[in-house]
């Protein structure tokens, strides 16, 4: 404890250790004199025992005052600390602001802001020009669909024919013929539909 190296509460501390060892012997010797009738010298050392008690408890109300300017001493040092340090965190503020001007900061966020905004711009256009090209694509699937269940309506079965073409290598001249006699063969059953 802080008030262990203050040399008057030690002193303090063993001189009502004293009186309290004074006031047990004067307590004893009372109750002796009183055994033995001596009215006056009872009266005597029960006077000289409120006394003690009194010294003792003027004692005991020092040292608790000692306690306290005691702990007012830490709790000052404390603060004292404390200014301290607020000091040195101030100059270290004031040498950052000048480091860190607020014109030149105010500067480099209306940058980043600009340079944000033309990100945003660019984000935006590339991501119009991704919904342009998936869109046509979505519309190709669309007319895709679209072609095949007209074909399935009018009965044009493409996979079947496809299946039913000779597999292997076929010379260009033959691709040629396949792929001409199946698109006239075609044309034939769509015109034979047209007009029953």
């Amino acid at each position: 404890m802080f008030l262990a190296g203050f040399p008057l509460d030690s002193g303090i501390e063993k001189e009502i250790a004293a009186l309290q060892s004074e006031e047990k012997k004067l307590v004893a010797e009372i109750k002796r004199t009183a055994k033995t009738g001596n009215e006056a010298a009872t009266k005597i050392l029960a006077r000289q025992l409120v006394r003690l008690r009194q010294q003792i408890a003027n004692l005991q109300g020092s040292r608790a005052q000692m306690r306290g300017i005691a702990t007012h001493t830490q709790a000052m040092h404390a603060h004292s600390s404390v200014a301290v340090g607020l000091k040195g965190a101030t100059k270290a503020m004031t040498s950052m602001n000048k480091q860190m001007a607020p014109a030149k900061q105010a500067k480099v966020i209306r940058e980043f802001q600009k340079q944000s905004a033309q990100m945003d711009m660019t984000t935006e256009m590339m991501s119009e020009a991704i919904d342009d090209a998936l869109d046509d694509d979505e519309a190709e699937e669309e007319t895709d669909e679209l072609t095949n269940q007209v074909l399935d309506e009018i009965g044009v079965d493409v996979v079947s024919q496809l299946s039913a073409a000779p597999k292997g290598k076929i010379a260009g001249k033959n691709k040629e013929d396949v792929g001409s006699s199946g698109i006239d063969e075609l044309e034939k059953r769509l015109e034979a539909l047209r007009n029953p």
